[in-house]
């Protein structure tokens, strides 16, 4: 079986998703890129995630044709392939249409920084896209949608900010790996339940101040990051 550990780090990423609450029945996908083969490993289209197993994982190539596989890879594989092509550092890709999450995507409204939770893990406010133009829409709509996300970060850094949500649609987000992009989508729920709360019990509250959002960004992802126990080796 081609790219078997992929295969099975995808499957388990994407069972992390229903483990922690964040998809109803089969929505929502998970990838993940082996670079050195340029091959992708996704969730096929429509499957149940109770039924899932390895060998149901599709391989792709970059132009998303099918290497290996009998099942029909995730419709929102150009997406994926947009973000692999234009974001060089991530290795896994994670989209759900959470609650919250999907609700500040509807509402076409950015997630700011209230506080050091979100400080912990998006360096900035989580943006939301332009919506996509009736032509975007028409024509090869998934691999559109992956484009305006890299447009919205011609000016973001994609590691500082592994989240965006897609106006009207969800949100996406990404890591070093699967596990990772999944990890970062379970995180994205979280602080945008708390800041949906933070504006019902506060609608003028302010975005976290620069020093703190820095101090707690940077003590995990700095130079002279201190947060956590160092690997030995």
């Amino acid at each position: 079986m081609l790219l078997k550990t992929l295969r099975e780090e995808v499957l388990e990423a994407n069972l992390e998703l229903v483990r922690r609450g964040l998809v109803l029945y089969t929505f929502g996908n998970v990838s993940g890129i082996s670079r050195q083969d340029a091959l992708v490993a996704i969730k096929p289209s429509g499957v149940p995630y109770e039924e899932l197993k390895p060998e149901h994982i599709v391989i792709s190539d970059l132009e998303g044709r099918t290497v290996e596989g009998t099942l029909r890879p995730s419709s929102d594989l150009p997406t994926h392939l947009e973000l692999y092509k234009h974001f060089p550092n991530i290795g896994g890709v994670a989209h759900t249409h959470s609650e919250f999450a999907t609700a500040w995507a509807q509402a076409r409204k950015p997630i700011p920084c209230f506080g050091t939770t979100h400080a912990d893990y998006f360096y900035g406010s989580v943006p939301v896209t332009p919506e996509l133009t009736p032509e975007e829409i028409s024509a090869a709509y998934e691999k559109n949608t992956g484009v305006v996300i890299c447009r919205t970060f011609a000016q973001i850094d994609p590691d500082a900010v592994p989240g965006v949500l897609v106006a009207n649609h969800a949100p996406f987000c990404w890591g070093k790996n699967a596990a990772e992009a999944s990890h970062h989508a379970v995180v994205l729920e979280y602080v945008a339940r708390m800041a949906y709360y933070t504006v019902g019990i506060r609608p003028e509250a302010k975005p976290l101040a620069q020093e703190l959002h820095d101090k707690h960004f940077l003590r995990k992802h700095g130079s002279n990051a201190y947060y956590g126990q160092v690997n030995k080796k």
